[in-house]
């Protein structure tokens, strides 16, 4: 069996009159996520970690925010696509091991349904999606509420 892993990373910055969606669910949140799509930063990080084990660029190549197609799509959508496009070169997702960097809201009771609609949308089992969540100690734009940021690491795995 051949394996690779890769490494992603997403921020967006929190707005009013969106909504908030981390790990593929709505959260309810006075700020939500901007950006083309809906702006999940930790299923973007996990596409970016999907995409780069597979030597397949970043999201935004396969996925630009310049394309219409892609207006407010939701995140789950881009991630089962990033699955089948690693798929068409071979690969499977192994385990995925993801940190959330968000002063608010508190995530620690959302991570489980979390880890279960990424889990679904990957054709994996729950356990093999990690979902962490921290702070920055109200250090920097995170910690001033301004955004937050997601980090992903991947295992692919190929027969």
């Amino acid at each position: 069996m051949k394996i690779r892993v890769g490494f992603g990373f997403d921020v967006h910055r929190l707005v009013e009159g969106r909504e908030l969606w981390l790990g593929g669910i709505r959260l309810e949140h006075e700020l939500g996520l901007l950006g083309h799509s809906d702006a999940d930063v930790l299923i973007h990080a996990i596409c970016d970690a999907l995409l780069g084990a597979a030597n397949m660029r970043d999201i935004g190549y396969h996925f630009p925010d310049t394309a219409g197609e892609f207006k407010n799509i939701d995140s789950k959508i881009l991630l089962a696509r990033t699955v089948d496009l690693i798929a068409e070169k071979g690969w499977r997702v192994g385990n995925i091991d993801a940190t959330v960097c968000a002063e608010r809201p508190k995530l620690k009771a959302r991570i489980p349904e979390m880890q279960e609609v990424l889990a679904h949308v990957m054709g994996v089992e729950a356990d093999d999606v990690s979902i962490k969540a921290t702070t920055t100690e109200k250090l920097g734009f995170t910690g001033r509420e301004e955004g937050i940021s997601a980090y992903a690491t991947v295992l692919i795995e190929k027969d």
